[in-house]
């Protein structure tokens, strides 16, 4: 007398595949959810913001030689690099290309006393912490966040300005740290290995990260 099965092959074959597919969908949709939160598409990385004003850092940093803390000067002193006042920009354009049409809207800002609007580019949410000055003084280079600017006509986010690639960082800070007077400059090599370099400033400077919650969540 032959086995009598309850299901039929064909459906055992379906069940194993239902249960397959149904894994997968578990795994894959918050998978494939937190790979999209990653991808440029998402985080704007390399993507440059129109702004009211052309600026171009190229002429700027890379011809003019003006280092990133010449206009940013908050950045080695107060939590917040800014955005410079329209009178920096006068101090040099009231002098040079005073009548270029490009610079149209910087001098009516500057004899309105209205500020320009410019778009920001590198914009933390409101529940993060984070203090330039801190990062300044301790020899993290201006480039290591924000990419060489001294290459870019318009501004773009060169890196994800995400929890995972900032831990990276807090947790092996040598390989981005510099002598602080050396900040601003782009495209910075020592004259030693970096990581020898970059271990002997972590000494020298007391650089210890946070990588707790508190750190950068307050």
């Amino acid at each position: 007398m032959g086995r009598t099965f309850l299901f039929s092959p064909a459906a055992d074959r379906r069940f194993r595949v239902g249960l397959l597919a149904l894994l997968a969908f578990v795994l894959g949709v918050p998978a494939a959810a937190m790979a999209w939160m990653r991808s440029p598409l998402q985080t704007d990385v390399g993507q440059p913001l129109e702004q009211p004003v052309e600026f171009d850092h190229r002429h700027h940093v890379r011809d003019d030689g003006i280092e990133c803390r010449f206009c940013h000067y908050d950045a080695e002193r107060s939590p917040n690099a800014g955005v410079p006042e329209t009178s920096v920009c006068m101090g040099c354009h009231a002098q040079i290309w005073t009548d270029s049409p490009l610079l149209e809207r910087v001098r009516a800002s500057y004899f309105e006393k209205k500020p320009i609007a410019w778009r920001r580019v590198h914009d933390l949410p409101d529940f993060v912490f984070f203090d330039h000055s801190i990062h300044v003084r301790r020899g993290v280079g201006c480039e290591s966040c924000h990419g060489r600017v001294d290459q870019m006509s318009r501004v773009y986010l060169a890196q994800p300005m995400q929890m995972q690639w900032c831990l990276e960082c807090h947790r092996n800070p040598a390989r981005h740290l510099r002598p602080p007077e050396f900040a601003g400059v782009m495209g910075y090599t020592p004259g030693e290995p970096q990581s020898v370099a970059g271990e002997r400033l972590v000494r020298e400077l007391g650089v210890s990260p946070p990588v707790h919650c508190t750190g950068c969540h307050r």
